[in-house]
């Protein structure tokens, strides 16, 4: 690391505090005493890299994440780079791509996610995720209902169709006999975040490191440690690694 004033400004309190969610599977497994998964790994090279100790805080939803970012209680966070929490949050560049799908009841007139988005259809989600955000902007005609579990108000309100991560609901269809709807309804860019305050220049230097990872196979063979299938993403349009 060639700037010594890095790590003041991206743990200005000296340790990297970073805030984990546990209810997205693909991202992080374990408890709260015991974490683990891709992003756990990730945090941990970066306070290597920077030097400082690490901090873990887990919670259960992306927008306790999105919370703990913007009321200072966290320096790194990894969500959904959805346009709505740019607000709040500087990106650096996807190091993962899931997907979002759609679960409805296997007797269901749905055949594909194309027919979702029409007048009496009820779609539940979880309150504040990257679905949440990406539906709310693009459906017309269908309606979201909140929950803190998609599948749980599905299941209670009877809803039409409920909406996920597409590994969770793959178990989930596979224990209830439910079945999913193709294709996939969106694309979820998985990045790491950084409070919007801090200043460009580390917010770079840590995409950087990311992107490091990436190209090393650091972030393949830790989403292949935790028993996951996911799409590492691409490099980032800009970044050039060291033999480039």
């Amino acid at each position: 690391m060639s700037d010594p004033t890095l790590a003041s400004r991206v743990a200005p309190t000296g340790t990297l505090r970073v805030v984990v969610n546990l209810g997205n599977p693909v991202l992080a497994q374990g408890t709260e005493e015991d974490p683990r998964g891709v992003t756990v790994a990730i945090a941990r090279e970066v306070a290597d890299w920077l030097g400082v100790p690490l901090h873990l805080e887990c919670v259960d939803a992306a927008r306790d994440s999105y919370a703990a970012i913007v009321e200072g209680r966290a320096d790194l966070c990894f969500l959904a780079n959805e346009p709505a929490r740019e607000e709040g949050v500087a990106f650096t560049a996807p190091y993962v791509l899931i997907e979002g799908v759609y679960v409805t009841d296997a007797d269901s007139p749905l055949q594909s996610s194309d027919e979702v988005d029409r007048d009496g259809t009820r779609i539940g989600v979880r309150a504040g995720s990257a679905y949440d955000l990406f539906l709310s902007r693009s459906l017309q005609h269908a309606e979201i209902v909140r929950a803190d579990e998609a599948t749980d108000v599905f299941e209670e309100q009877r809803l039409e169709v409920a909406a996920g991560v597409r590994q969770p609901m793959e178990d989930y269809v596979a224990a209830t006999g439910r079945r999913i709807l193709e294709p996939a309804f969106m694309q979820i860019s998985q990045a790491v975040g950084l409070p919007r305050h801090v200043d460009a220049d580390a917010v770079s230097a840590v995409a950087a490191k990311l992107e490091e990872l990436k190209a090393s196979g650091f972030v393949r063979d830790e989403l292949a440690r935790s028993g996951v299938e996911a799409t590492v993403a691409p490099p980032a349009p800009d970044w050039v690694g060291q033999d480039g």
